[in-house]
């Protein structure tokens, strides 16, 4: 699942008028980059969900047909925060472990060895698996701690940011009702209480995209390399 419903505060104006995830790095949108690694990596079925100027997002992606994938869409009249677009897509999701990646961030990243770490991780009884990166200058505090044996926690180390990539089971969401906003923050907390959140750092290419400044930095960059 990409996650593309976000209204893009930040980025206004260039949000004014296009969803974040479709703003252009490199000569093609942010959300193309992540479904080319995703097709690489062996993806056949994404759902993405979208809001606000969601009706762009479906003209130009359409059924995925562009790319060799299939792309189901959850439409929200309103974002309804990560976890609660992750629960209303749930019935396009199915009933086994799925990979989520914000669309408005730009990474450099393997998702196939990612997905096999994490199924593995989630065999074991873990609810969740997800990536952090080094905390970027805009977000020095952190969210999680990762110990040496890959388990998440909330504190007792140092800090690492959470990425907006993770592979999930289902029954993480199922405390949440379809269609009501909630974040996803809680739900991973509450699966570091019952050690059910393992994690693993990345230490590649990852950017949130989160200002236009950001994108214009991003964009230059992409266009010396592609």
């Amino acid at each position: 699942m990409i996650l593309a419903a976000g209204r893009g505060e930040r980025m206004r104006p260039l949000t004014d008028h296009c969803p974040k995830p479709m703003l252009f790095a490199g000569g093609k949108p942010l959300i193309v980059w992540h479904i080319e690694r995703l097709v690489r990596a062996g993806f056949r079925e994404l759902v993405i969900n979208h809001a606000y100027l969601g009706h762009m997002l479906v003209e130009r992606l359409g059924n995925g047909e562009e790319w060799g994938v299939h792309i189901d869409y959850s439409q929200e009249a309103e974002a309804l925060e990560t976890a609660g677009g992750i629960a209303k897509a749930l019935p396009l999701l199915g009933d086994a472990p799925f990979l989520v990646v914000n669309g408005d961030v730009y990474c450099e990243f393997d998702f196939a060895t990612f997905s096999a770490r994490a199924l593995a991780r989630i065999t074991q009884g873990k609810q969740a698996h997800i990536a952090l990166v080094g905390n970027p200058p805009h977000h020095p505090a952190g969210d999680f701690v990762l110990d040496a044996s890959g388990q998440v926690r909330s504190e007792g180390g140092s800090t690492l940011t959470f990425s907006g990539i993770g592979v999930y089971r289902p029954t993480l969401f199922a405390g949440v009702e379809r269609g009501s906003k909630a974040r996803l923050a809680p739900l991973l907390r509450g699966a570091i209480q019952t050690g059910q959140l393992s994690g693993e750092h990345f230490r590649g290419r990852w950017e949130d995209v989160g200002t236009p400044e950001r994108l214009a930095e991003l964009d230059t960059e992409l266009r010396q390399f592609f």
